[in-house]
């Protein structure tokens, strides 16, 4: 049991490299209380998740049981809270569970199609339950987004370029997803051709987003998470560059979404709309 006024915090896929930096974090906040720490991956079954993470015992177990997670984390008298760093192809039905038992949802984990946020919208305000989805919980990351804003008006040319490590799943990343359509809601078309291109391998010029946006994937070892928006214009190039060197910049976003969550009825998408 937690006390009345610490955040009861559960975090699902705590043993992967964001999840443990989640569960240090967690553990020192004076207002949260780590509930518990769920993860799929046998060989952390029923350790401590403190020593999982390297921040020494913190007596909570790692359980492979999220919907008996939730259930228990629901009887408790201050609304608990969810932080799912997983995999694309099981985030979508642990937001949903989360909800249904009144457990306050913050996800990082993308890969999400429109249709499954969508969905997850519709039943979060159902159950007035707030979420919050987060493609990116580094503050520098929201202001490049703000900057690239800026910069459209000036300039009709522009091209994503994210760098990831080599183990994240899904592509391109929801951050450069998330940029490209911060754009392409600027009521305006970029990148009109001048010429018919011919792509000679497939996949050369990156994919298509709306309103002619392209993105461009790396994925290579060493890489944490990096993205780039190129502007071009007659004689000059604007680069506006995010580069993470630790996961350690994701934790503050993480603290002010556990904290946000706990008043909002509904599902929101994105940092900057809780800044």
């Amino acid at each position: 049991m937690t006390n009345q006024t610490s955040i009861p915090v559960i975090v699902s896929g705590a043993a992967g490299k964001m999840g443990r930096e989640v569960i240090k974090t967690v553990a020192n906040a004076t207002d949260m209380t780590l509930f518990g720490a769920v993860e799929r991956q046998p060989e952390y079954i029923g350790q401590d998740i403190g020593e999982v993470a390297g921040c020494g015992p913190l007596e909570v177990p790692v359980l492979n049981d999220l919907q008996g997670t939730l259930a228990m984390a629901a009887q408790e008298k201050q609304p608990a809270v969810m932080v799912d760093f997983t995999h694309p192809d099981s985030v979508y039905e642990n937001v949903r569970s989360a909800i249904a038992y009144g457990v306050r949802p913050v996800v990082g984990t993308t890969g999400l199609s429109q249709e499954q946020i969508q969905d997850l919208a519709e039943f979060a305000a159902k159950a007035s339950i707030g979420a919050l989805i987060i493609p990116n919980f580094s503050i520098g990351m929201v202001l490049l987004q703000q900057a690239a804003i800026a910069a459209s008006q000036h300039f009709d040319h522009v091209e994503i370029i994210e760098l990831h490590h080599n183990q994240k799943a899904d592509a391109p990343s929801g951050t450069a997803i998330k940029t490209a359509e911060m754009l392409s809601e600027l009521g305006k078309t970029y990148n009109v051709p001048n010429v018919e291109e011919t792509e000679k391998i497939e996949g050369a010029r990156g994919c298509l987003a709306d309103e002619g946006i392209r993105i461009h994937s790396v994925r290579l070892p060493g890489l944490i998470a990096h993205q780039e928006v190129i502007f071009g214009g007659p004689g000059q190039i604007y680069t506006l560059r995010h580069d993470t060197t630790d996961r350690s910049c994701y934790m503050p976003g993480v603290l002010l979404a556990i904290r946000k969550v706990q008043s909002l009825t509904k599902l929101i998408y994105g940092l900057e709309k809780i800044l």
